[in-house]
């Protein structure tokens, strides 16, 4: 790459080109930073999904037999995805009250719409 001389009266304007690419490259590396990765996908063992979800050996079997643990069954151990397991619990996250006046007024709002209004 061949390197122009810059005269005095492009100073100026060789500045500001400068700056702009700084900034740039301040902004991408910020936003690099901010990227989530997702994490890997491991597979746990049955002591291993007790302690990832703080439960007892034999609740994580209970919950087998029940059908409610996402479970991979090779010969006789049991494996399980973290991800799914992550997904298990946030299954039974409870709404708050705010999430539920937000859908019950969503809900009775398109629902007066449809029928003209509430019916007594």
């Amino acid at each position: 790459m061949e390197i122009t001389p810059i005269t005095f009266e492009q100073l100026p304007n060789a500045v500001n080109i400068l700056q702009e690419t700084v900034n740039d490259i301040k902004q991408l590396l910020l936003q690099k930073e901010n990227t989530t990765y997702p994490e890997p996908e491991t597979l746990l063992t049955v002591q291993d999904a007790a302690k990832f979800l703080s439960l007892s050996v034999a609740t994580i079997y209970f919950l087998i037999s029940k059908g409610e643990l996402p479970v991979i069954k090779r010969s006789k151990r049991c494996y399980f995805s973290n991800i799914e397991l992550l997904e298990y619990m946030k299954g039974g996250r409870k709404k708050t009250v705010s999430e539920m006046a937000t859908e019950a007024d969503n809900f009775l709002s398109s629902h007066k719409k449809k029928s003209g209004g509430l019916q007594k």
